[in-house]
This record gives structure tokens, sequence and C-alpha cells, in this order.
């Protein structure tokens, strides 16, 4: 018997599976649950995006045309804060694109809500969705349900009605395109005008409270009952027309295409926000998470899309991004999954913790996919060190949460083609959790031979030898 590590053909490593593919070596079993699908007759994706490409043409031809004649900073829009252009550079634009400075204005303001073009302060600069618009069907849906979601913000709002009368019908208007979507062809304007009376009544009766304790005189303002619904919703009509969500003439009103499913999305959207699976949907990121990690794949994104649904974007992606800076290299590989549903909007920040060297393998392999890279090739954006780094980690998700046979078949998506080989690279990686993944990894293998040199491995690693 000899001390030296063997090198017999048992040691050699099967060639790996992606290492992409290493963070769900925990779970194997999918969920059949089919996923829900629009109702019969809507478009497919790619001819939404036609269409939406189509409605938008003028938006992001103005959105190209500032991200290749301006400098970057605040010489493309005033200094308001709202991103508005300045009469310069709104001539400019006019005189180049054979538009008028009105009609320049118009794209621009278009292009800002559908997120073509992101203000920031004073400064204005293109925004992701124009950098993916002709190759990225998704991006551009997306940009198109953003304008939809602001049609308020579109067509500017009757100045004589009073602003509370107005924000009754902003926000009783969904169930008025609900019942447009359900009706599936043209609606009378007189049944849609009844329709917004009954919700805005729903609306002040729910805000309705009687305060406790003396009360100061109030200050008299014409009530919102007052203010007649039917120019409100003429008002409403128009501005989601100028969308593209709807067709509006002749006393009636027929959602398009793109609208109809606009309308469906949200409805989803809120059926899943109210059927969190696995009720984590009040949770923080890092108990949802915790929570999701017993469950099959699809029924964990279920539930990442749940939860997601209850937050804005931005605090959600932070949530969890701090939920992946966390000790637990489990939760780090189900932060990165839950950001897959999320998408494009987590680029940039999925982009900025890039240097951070706990996330930087995984969020490079977040941004190789996003970027269109095949899931089973994603893995070659890693450097040797990285890939080594992420076995590691995805070990030490495997010893703490975890069986021993599923361990000892991590082995099989090390990029090393030898056991000696692996050891001296995770050696050398100096991840903090290598001595135990070690002694995890030789408690669990069956060869005696290997799990001697393993054990061998950790004890150099801890006492700092070689």
């Amino acid at each position: 018997m000899t001390s030296r590590i063997p090198r017999d053909s048992r040691l050699r490593l099967v060639r790996p599976r992606p290492l992409a593919a290493a963070p769900r070596a925990m779970n194997q079993r999918r969920s059949r649950r089919p996923a829900p699908r629009p109702p019969e007759g809507t478009p497919a994706p790619a001819e939404l995006a036609r269409m939406a490409r189509s409605g938008l043409a003028g938006a992001a031809r103005v959105a190209h045309w500032a991200d290749a004649a301006l400098r970057p900073g605040p010489d493309s829009a005033s200094p308001d804060g709202k991103g508005t252009l300045s009469d310069s550079t709104a001539e400019l634009a006019a005189a180049e694109l054979g538009l008028t400075p009105a009609q320049v204005r118009a794209d621009w303001d278009t292009a800002r809500l559908a997120g073509l073009v992101e203000v920031h302060g004073d400064s204005a600069r293109p925004g992701w969705r124009l950098r993916a618009w002709d190759r990225d069907d998704s991006a551009v849906l997306r940009g198109w349900v953003a304008l939809f979601d602001a049609w308020s913000l579109a067509h500017p709002e009757p100045r004589e009605h009073e602003p509370s009368a107005v924000a009754e019908v902003v926000s009783a208007m969904p169930q008025v395109l609900s019942f447009l979507q359900l009706s599936a062809g043209p609606v009378p304007v007189e049944q849609l005008l009844d329709l917004l009376g009954q919700r805005v009544t729903e609306l002040r009766t729910e805000r309705c409270e009687i305060p406790y304790g003396p009360q100061p005189d109030p200050v008299q303002q014409p009530p919102a009952a007052d203010t007649p619904l039917d120019p409100l919703l003429d008002w409403a009509l128009h501005a989601l027309a100028s969308v593209g969500a709807l067709t509006y003439g002749d006393a009636h009103a027929t959602l398009t295409p793109l609208g109809s499913w606009a309308v469906w999305v949200k409805l989803e959207q809120i059926c899943v926000a109210a059927q969190s699976p696995a009720g984590n949907i009040e949770q923080s990121a890092e108990d949802m998470l915790r929570g999701c990690s017993q469950l099959r794949p699809n029924a964990a994104r279920a539930e990442y899309r749940a939860w997601l649904a209850a937050r804005t974007v931005g605090s959600a992606v932070g949530e969890l991004i701090d939920a992946a800076r966390g000790e637990d290299a489990l939760l780090r590989g189900l932060a990165f999954e839950a950001l897959r549903v999320v998408g494009a909007p987590a680029e940039p920040d999925v982009r900025a913790v890039a240097e951070e060297a706990t996330l930087r393998p995984y969020a490079l392999l977040w941004l190789a996919e996003h970027d269109g890279i095949d899931p089973e090739d994603a893995h070659e954006v890693l450097t040797r060190e990285e890939a080594t780094w992420l076995w590691v980690d995805t070990a030490a998700a495997v010893a703490d949460h975890g069986e021993a046979p599923l361990l000892v078949r991590h082995l099989e998506s090390a990029i090393q083609p030898t056991v000696p080989m692996l050891l001296d690279e995770v050696r050398a990686v100096g991840h903090p959790r290598t001595v135990q993944v070690l002694v995890a990894l030789a408690a669990a293998h069956p060869d005696p031979a290997l799990a001697k040199a393993v054990r061998r491995a950790a004890f150099q690693v801890h006492t700092g030898g070689s």
C-alpha cells in the first residue's frame, strides 16, 4: 500500500454535463403541468411582435436616431427631470428624419413610455429594449405592454375635470378592459359607460371610512360624484386607441389582437399572484427560495412568478441578489433561477454583480443565456477557475441539502478529466467551503482509494500544506 493518489481508470471522470445544469442536479423530476395558453384566436407571439413593431415604428426610429446622433449625457433632454426633448434637439431630429418637431416629441414620449429610452434626471440613454429591438420578440412585446400600462400618460387627460374623478376612471378601466376582452368583439360605448359607473361607485364605497374623533370643517370642493363619466370614458378610450390597444368609433369599442393579448397577460398575472402554489408570496426572498428548494422545477418557477408578480421588478431583483450573497450556496443557485424568470429587466443588476467573486460565475451564465447562448453551451463563457469555483459552490449546496449519492454524481459535472486534476484545481481556487465539500465527498464516495485521496486533499487545504 502506498499513500500516492491512484491513477487507474476508476478515477477518470465521465465527460461532464454542462455546468449550467449543475445547480439542478438535486432535483431531476419535472412537473407536467402545462403553461396557461392565451385565448383561442390569439396570434402567435411572432405575429404579435410584428404588430407591436409596426405600432412603435416611429418611437423606435426616433430612439435609434438619438442613439446614433446624440452623445451620452444631458444634451438629449431638457433639465426638467422628465426627459422632455430640448427645442434644439427636437428641431434637429425633425430636420434629419423628415418630421415636424411635434411628431418627434410625440414619438420620443412614446419611446420613453415603452422603455426604448431611459431617462435619469436630465440625461437620457437608450434602453435595453432598443438594443434587442430587431432580434428579440419578447423585448418588443414587453415594450408594448409597458406602453399599454401607461395609457393614461400617453394621451393628455381632460383638464376641466377633477383629478380625483380622473383617478377613479383610471382605476376602474381594468374592469372595463376585462369586459371588452371577454366580449371578443365590438361593445357599445353605452354598455361600457354603465359598467364604468358601477365600478366607480364600488371604488367610492370601498374607500368610504368614518373618521374617529372631531374633524375640521372640510374644504368645500366640487364632489367627484358630480363629475359626468361619459367625457372621461371618451378620453380613456381615445387614449387606449392611441397606444394601439383598441379601436374606437361609431359608438363602439373593440380590443385589437395586441390589446386582447395584453389584457389576458394582466389577468394571468393577477391569478398567479393570487394563487401562489406553495404560499410563499408574502415571504422575503430568502424564505421564499427556501420554500422552493423542495419543489419540482416547474412548480418552483410558478412560485417565483407569483412572488415576482406581487412586487416591483426593482425591489424583487434587489432582494434576490441580496439572498444570493448569503452563505447558503443552494439559495445562490435558486436566486439566479428566479432571476431567469425575471428575464431582461434584471440584466443591469446582474451585470453589476458580475465582478463580485461569489456571484460572478452565476452572473456570467445568466448573461450568456440572456444573450441567446444555448444553456447547454453557456458554461463555455467561464474560465477554468470560475468553472471550478462554481463546481465547489454547487457541491456545497448538495452537501448541505442533498443526499450522498447526489454528491458522488456531482463529480460528473467537473470539467477536469481526472480526480487528481480536480483536487489540485479545487485546492487552488480558494472557495471558503472547500474543506467541508471535500470531507463530505470523501465520506460519501464508495471507492476507498478515491475517498482517501479526497480526505488527504481536504487535510492539505485545512493545514495549508501541499
